[in-house]
């Protein structure tokens, strides 16, 4: 039996996930509890303090929990919380806001995660893909399983210029090192940091590495995307997320013998699933005990909820037919709802039908651009200061404090603290260095703001922003 670099005398205990799910184990195996106590080597009072029918104020030693797994076929972490089994005090800091934020709301998706478990307990090792269009939901799906398997992970964000091979490697060293006591992890590749965690698994033991967004990634032409390895151990695999792809922007060539595996999410086969989550969605903001990701307190909560049931009460419109309409409309796309629902609960749309909403995301980015008034934002002062700020987003492409944007947009730091609040829900705030800084919250906005580059009424302003960029930070660079 391998046994974890970690002290096999450390005391862990059963969550309670743990518990039923070795219960259920036992069962399957067609074990008693002294059965299982005489295959694992342990007592009876041990298996009675896993399953919970027994007190265990101070925890098991981590061999006899891998003993009690391997006799009935399951990993340690299906017993103990992966939390406690690696000793990880928390989520990887980098990514822990991001993943708080994704699954705040998160909405089914479980076709995918049992599709996946699928594919591990059929495949010694290999590459998961899952496959989607900006807004079905990818990231979160990411930022689930890792919150409830404490997986290392990477989230590649093209917004914040973390989308490079050396960052994630980095990272995964990090994490590979911190979780198994690797041996002089920082100077292995990722096929060596794979093949030292790997020596370290238990019986029936995965390792899964999550990487988030592979369209993303910022590389040179040639190698895989972030330099994947073409082989992989035993017992490791990848569940990775990218949009739909043509052969030239692959780049993951692989071993022939080595599994790989892609679930598009748009595929028929899983079309009235990903419905049936949308409206699960929809209905957190109709179900008035529910929270919402975009209320920061239960009174927010409330007040949005209070303001989109008047909207449909006013159309006359039965829950169940709104429901069914915007899920329509989204084209199963989440990010559409994260901004629609709000959208109509501040009554943006307090004018329009249900029928007169936009249909899909893009759509709705045109529309929202248009009532905002961006497209003539010649003719007003306001307005064009908002597209000055929101180009100045698009071509410094990392997060940006308040400072910056208010001297490249050459206003007054109140008239920029509006824009910033008219476009709250697209913006991301983190701290950066004891600094506020602000960047743009979905890499779908971003390209299509990216988009108007292209379009002659706006070419020239971004012309005018990068040079304003230029004269700012030559200001900055001669003042120090």
């Amino acid at each position: 039996m391998v046994k974890s670099e970690r002290l096999q005398s450390d005391k862990v205990g059963s969550s309670e996930a743990g518990k039923r799910k070795l219960r259920q184990a036992i069962k399957d195996a067609g074990l008693t509890q002294e059965k299982l106590a005489k295959e694992a080597n342990v007592s009876v009072d041990t298996v009675k303090r896993l399953l919970g029918t027994k007190d265990c104020p101070n925890g098991l030693e981590r061999w006899a929990v891998e003993n009690v797994a391997e006799a009935v076929g399951i990993a340690p972490t299906d017993i103990v919380d992966p939390k406690d089994w690696y000793g990880l005090p928390e989520l990887p800091e980098e990514f822990a806001a991001l993943i708080k934020d994704k699954i705040e709301t998160f909405c089914g998706r479980q076709f995918i995660f049992k599709e996946f478990e699928e594919f591990c307990q059929e495949n010694p090792c290999g590459y998961f893909i899952v496959v989607g269009d900006a807004g079905t939901g990818k990231t979160a799906i990411a930022a689930k399983y890792v919150s409830e398997h404490y997986a290392p992970c990477y989230f590649n964000i093209l917004a914040e210029g973390r989308n490079r091979p050396e960052l994630f490697l980095k990272s995964i060293r990090q994490q590979l090192s911190d979780r198994f006591s690797l041996a002089d992890a920082q100077q292995a590749d990722l096929p060596g940091l794979l093949a030292q965690a790997s020596r370290q698994l238990s019986a029936n033991e995965s390792l899964v590495i999550v990487v988030d967004a592979l369209d993303e990634v910022n590389q040179e032409p040639g190698d895989n995307l972030l330099y994947l390895p073409t082989t992989l151990p035993e017992r490791v695999y990848f569940l990775l997320t990218r949009r739909p792809y043509n052969l030239e922007k692959k780049r993951l060539t692989v071993s022939p013998s080595l599994p790989v595996k892609e679930l598009d999410v748009a595929a028929r086969e899983y079309f009235e699933f990903s419905r049936a989550d949308v409206k699960a969605y929809i209905n957190l903001w109709l179900n008035p005990a529910a929270d919402l990701p975009s209320a920061k307190d239960s009174k927010n909560a409330k007040n949005a909820k209070n303001a989109l049931k008047r909207w449909i009460e006013q159309r006359q419109i039965a829950s169940e037919e709104f429901a069914e309409q915007v899920a329509q409309k989204s084209e199963n796309n989440f990010m559409y709802l994260r901004y629609v629902l709000p959208a109509i609960a501040r009554g943006f749309y307090d004018d329009l039908t249900l029928k007169q909403l936009p249909d899909g995301l893009q759509e709705y980015y045109q529309t929202h651009w248009t009532r905002m008034g961006m497209q003539k934002y010649k003719e007003n002062k306001p307005t064009e200061l908002m597209v000055l700020v929101l180009f100045t987003f698009v071509e410094i492409g990392t997060p940006i404090t308040k400072e910056i944007i208010t001297g490249v947009a050459r206003a007054e730091e109140s008239q920029v603290e509006e824009v910033l609040a008219q476009w709250v829900e697209y913006l991301k705030e983190q701290h950066i260095e004891e600094e506020l800084c602000y960047s743009i919250y979905h890499a779908s906005f971003l390209e299509f703001l990216k988009a108007k580059r292209e379009l002659k009424p706006t070419r020239s302003l971004f012309r005018e922003v990068n040079e304003r960029i230029v004269a700012y930070l030559e200001k900055a660079i001669d003042l120090f």
